[in-house]
């Protein structure tokens, strides 16, 4: 199974790689860190996980080359990466409306998408409370919180 990790910079996404995938990425708090997509291999209850870190992106109409890359890989159209099986769609908790235009974006591709909420202590230290079962019915796909850090 392949699974592309998708998101706006600085959601969180390199992190959730590492974490998952036991990969160090180079991680900085600026964009355009990841500028071509990283793939990891790990097993999780038995099953071969591929997973892909795309570069940070706001859009999913590409204006730029690390834009491009994240569509030709959503598209299957990178030579040597298999278009994935899923998205994961890394969003910021603390800024939920810029995300969610990614988000709606990813749901048009036509492939299955969970949204994975980071930054949740941050919201909740700034007042922002996110309903989880609400958010998912109104996207009609699963939204999780994750702690990538500690691969929760």
């Amino acid at each position: 199974m392949s699974v592309a990790l998708l998101g706006n910079p600085n959601t969180g996404k390199s992190t959730l790689f590492s974490a998952l995938a036991g990969i160090p990425t180079r991680i900085g708090n600026y964009p355009g860190v990841t500028v071509e997509e990283k793939i990891g291999r790990f097993t999780h209850r038995g099953k071969g996980i591929e997973l892909i870190d795309l570069p940070g992106t706001y859009s999913l109409v590409a204006k730029s080359p690390d834009e491009q890359v994240v569509v030709d890989v959503l598209q299957g159209k990178m030579k040597g990466v298999n278009r994935p099986d899923c998205v994961v769609v890394v969003a910021d908790a603390t800024n939920l409306p810029r995300n969610l235009y990614l988000v709606s974006q990813a749901l048009a591709v036509g492939l299955p998408v969970v949204v994975a909420l980071t930054l949740g202590d941050v919201a909740e230290s700034k007042g922002i409370a996110v309903d989880h079962a609400a958010l998912s019915r109104e996207l009609g796909c699963p939204v999780i919180n994750v702690v990538a850090p500690r691969r929760l």
